[in-house]
């Protein structure tokens, strides 16, 4: 999940795959809560993997300039909601 400073975006990484289910909100605050981000996975067919907690980083277009911008980055690891691995 990351928010580039227009909308918050959920994306659910699949290795080998070019196309990656995607969620966003049209907002840049709050923070979707985690009630949200369950409900944003679950419509993408996913879930939160037992025992995962999110993980939050700060990230910048470019890290050479503390003055730019802030990204932040969320990620937790899933899994399909019938219990595969993503």
């Amino acid at each position: 999940m990351s928010n580039t400073g227009r909308a918050w975006h959920l994306y659910v990484v699949l290795y080998g795959e070019t196309e990656w289910p995607t969620f966003q909100w049209e907002r840049t605050a709050p923070v979707p809560t985690g009630a949200e981000r369950r409900a944003a996975l679950a419509a993408l067919g996913y879930e939160v993997a037992p025992g995962a907690v999110w993980s939050w980083t700060e990230d910048s277009r470019d890290p050479d300039d503390d003055s730019t911008p802030v990204l932040l980055i969320a990620a937790v690891t899933v899994r399909g909601r019938n219990g595969g691995a993503a």
